[in-house]
């Protein structure tokens, strides 16, 4: 963000519900707001910008204290300093939203026109008291989340991914396509990876299940988590890339960097849009067919979307094991058919036996998560392929949640074993490692978790 002369101050502030901001003292807070704007933007050298934090908060504060005093506005001192934030919050960040990206409690914030936000807390949604003066105003911040990262939108690019800062994923979408004003989603960035520890407090999944997955996971078995959209896929797939051997080199491979490997080796990937000419695209499919020729120990996709998927079951099936990916699906047996239908996706006109045979060959684990009625995440199913049977791909469950009852607005039940002893439990005894038959027995039901 500069400012200099020829700059022109935003013809919209925002406002919060609850901050005086209605009748007359909330035109003047208005007022003062512009006033600021105006002034700031004619007084700091076409030099100084966002980077300069430091002097445009110097600034600010003396414009603010002066303006204040011209406009006779009496202010407590707690308004004083919600005011003088929320001037900060509109030069320096994103607005009304900008109390929301601080808020460790707050895992998604969305905004569906001026006048509707919502919060995603402990995994239910809410509505806030936020408000936006106009279209305008929403606009603005979606400038300053764009501009940086060279970015536009306008009807003729009316929809954008993009990323904060932090690494928070970003979606926007504007009128026309937009009935309801410009929508912004975003995906908070956790500031810490959660680790197998932090998800067994939380009850997503138990102490036996994770160290299972561990030994899964150096036993160079390829694993896809699936789930639905905020089911915990990619916080999942960060705490199985904790145990990852700290001497092999990875590549990750990602829309929207989002995985906080903790290894030194690690090569990170970033697929591309094309650019405001439509040129320059690097598809998650040409990461992938790049990474091979990195010599990878191992290749983690953040989520397979499309045609990338055949790459990743020909890397699988080419001496590329314990490969690590997310994909969205409504259940284990389901991931495999949405598997089949990326395959298809790439062009390539393979017999659908042929397409399910290296599907079969390639994926050794499916864990899938789901957000229930409660606004809880949990592993739900831990499951093995099998292999082929006729034409049908022989999936078995390991490990399941089972659903007991919903009481004061909380789902009861318990994460139990199927009684089935995986047949890749070979390949870990070969890897030297050990697990406990007992986990399997269904008799050694895990504790119940709420």
């Amino acid at each position: 963000m500069s400012f200099g002369r020829g700059s022109r101050a935003p013809a919209n502030t925002t406002q919060v519900r609850g901050d005086n901001s209605h009748g007359d003292n909330g035109s003047a807070t208005a007022a003062v707001k512009d006033r600021v704007h105006r002034r700031l933007l004619a007084e700091l050298s076409p030099t100084v910008g966002a980077d300069n934090v430091d002097e445009v908060r110097r600034a600010l504060e003396r414009i603010f204290a002066e303006t204040l005093q011209e406009e006779g506005l009496t202010l407590s001192r707690g308004e004083r300093t919600e005011l003088f934030e929320q001037i900060v919050a509109d030069i320096l960040g994103l607005g009304a939203i900008e109390p929301l990206l601080r808020d460790d409690s707050v895992t998604e914030i969305l905004v569906n026109g001026p006048n509707m936000v919502f919060v995603e807390r402990n995994g239910m949604l809410e509505e806030t008291d936020l408000r936006f003066r106009g279209n305008d105003d929403v606009l603005r911040i979606i400038d300053r989340i764009v501009s940086p990262i060279g970015r536009r939108v306008d009807e003729s690019s009316p929809m954008v991914d993009a990323r904060l800062p932090d690494g928070s994923r970003v979606n926007i979408i504007i009128p026309p396509l937009s009935l309801v004003g410009p929508c912004i989603s975003i995906r908070k960035f956790a500031r810490q990876a959660f680790t197998a520890d932090d998800l067994v407090r939380l009850g997503t999944v138990p102490k036996e299940w994770a160290d299972f997955l561990r030994v899964c996971v150096l036993s160079r078995l390829n694993i896809i988590i699936s789930g639905g959209t905020s089911t915990g896929k990619t916080t999942f797939l960060n705490m199985l890339s904790t145990y990852l051997p700290g001497n092999e080199r990875i590549v990750t491979i990602e829309d929207a960097a989002e995985l906080q490997m903790q290894q030194r080796h690690v090569v990170r990937l970033e697929s591309r849009p094309p650019n405001v000419e439509g040129r320059g695209q690097v598809t998650i499919r040409q990461l992938v067919i790049n990474a091979l020729r990195m010599r990878p120990d191992r290749i983690v996709v953040g989520e397979v979307r499309g045609g990338e998927a055949l790459d990743m079951l020909q890397a699988m099936n080419t001496g590329h094991d314990g490969s690590l990916t997310t994909a969205h699906s409504n259940g284990a047996r389901d991931t495999l058919h949405r598997i089949e239908t990326m395959v298809l996706m790439a062009g390539m006109e393979l017999p659908l036996r042929a397409v399910r045979e290296q599907i079969a060959a390639a994926f050794d684990v499916v864990v899938h998560l789901d957000r229930l009625a409660d606004g809880t995440r949990k592993v739900v199913t831990i499951a093995e392929v099998q292999g082929m049977e006729g034409d049908i791909i022989v999936m078995q469950d390991i490990f399941k949640f089972v659903q007991t009852s919903v009481r004061d607005g909380r789902v009861e039940g318990s994460f139990t074993a199927t009684g089935v002893r995986p047949k890749f439990m070979d390949r870990v005894e070969a890897a030297g490692l050990f697990v406990s038959p007992t986990i399997f027995a269904p008799a050694q039901q895990g504790s119940k978790r709420r």
